[in-house]
């Protein structure tokens, strides 16, 4: 009798502890699309000897206008959230965030508004827990782009292709100009599910966002089938999960890329 109290009990608080929100056996609260690859940057803001409000970074706003290489190969983001470190010296001396936000490109930390007056533009990023007034509003920039499952629920691929947006890769003073490589065809990978259909893999698609150097070597070694991965690795971030799932459409629409037939 007092065993089955006890595990009553443990059930109870399971059901209503918050440290059991974390753990695999919940649903996590799927997120709003303007929300989906939103990344909080906090890794000094709050913090500092004058605390600011953090980062927001948005990828639906930046996605609509560079590639992913541009920012991750070239101006030098790390892939994993908060694992650049970046500090304010480093965006006024014209790295990371300054390369862009420098008045120029975009806009940088202070700048003029249409009086001329001297306005100081902080809040434009360092925007969490405040109501700001943005110039690019989720709803109205993603009019008429083609519809996805989840995610931001915006096929990025299909508007890419249609031409809704022109995608930039390469920064003047930045980027080295270099020679197109051929792309690789098509090629199936062999689902380890029975009745599963194989993926297709793209390097097309994949390379107008990503480049050759997102990927190779250290997601995907370059010898093909010798990196071995799972679909939990994936899911757990990994390998195609460094993308898919956090930023990239994502990995819950498994027809995305299970589209071969098994035979």
């Amino acid at each position: 009798m007092m065993r089955r109290i006890v595990m009553v009990l443990v059930a109870v608080l399971a059901l209503h502890s918050p440290c059991f929100a974390q753990t695999f056996g919940v649903k996590k609260r799927t997120p709003r699309p303007e929300e989906f690859g939103n990344v909080l940057m906090n890794n000094f803001a709050e913090s500092s000897r004058t605390p600011i409000a953090p980062v927001v970074f948005k990828h639906w706003v930046h996605r609509t206008k560079y590639t992913c290489r541009l920012c991750h190969v070239d101006i030098g983001f790390s892939m994993n959230a908060n694992g650049t470190q970046v500090h304010e010296a480093d965006n006024e001396g014209g790295m990371y965030c300054g390369t862009c936000h420098n008045g120029k490109e975009a806009f940088g930390p202070r700048g003029k508004d249409e009086a001329g007056k001297a306005v100081e533009n902080c809040s434009r990023c360092h925007s969490s827990g405040k109501a700001v007034e943005f110039k690019y509003v989720f709803a109205k920039t993603i009019e008429g782009y083609p519809k996805s499952r989840f995610g931001n629920r915006v096929d990025w691929m299909a508007a890419e292709e249609k031409g809704l947006f022109k995608l930039k890769d390469q920064l003047e003073g930045l980027s080295i100009k270099r020679k197109d490589l051929k792309i690789p065809v098509d090629e199936s990978i062999k689902s380890k599910e029975i009745g599963m259909p194989e993926i297709i893999f793209s390097h097309a698609k994949h390379s107008v966002w990503n480049g050759c150097e997102l990927c190779h070597p250290d997601l995907f070694g370059v010898e093909k089938g010798k990196t071995k991965y799972t679909m939990q690795d994936i899911f757990d971030g990994k390998f195609c999960g460094a993308c898919h799932g956090s930023v990239a459409f994502s990995n819950l629409d498994c027809q995305l890329c299970h589209l071969k037939d098994v035979q």
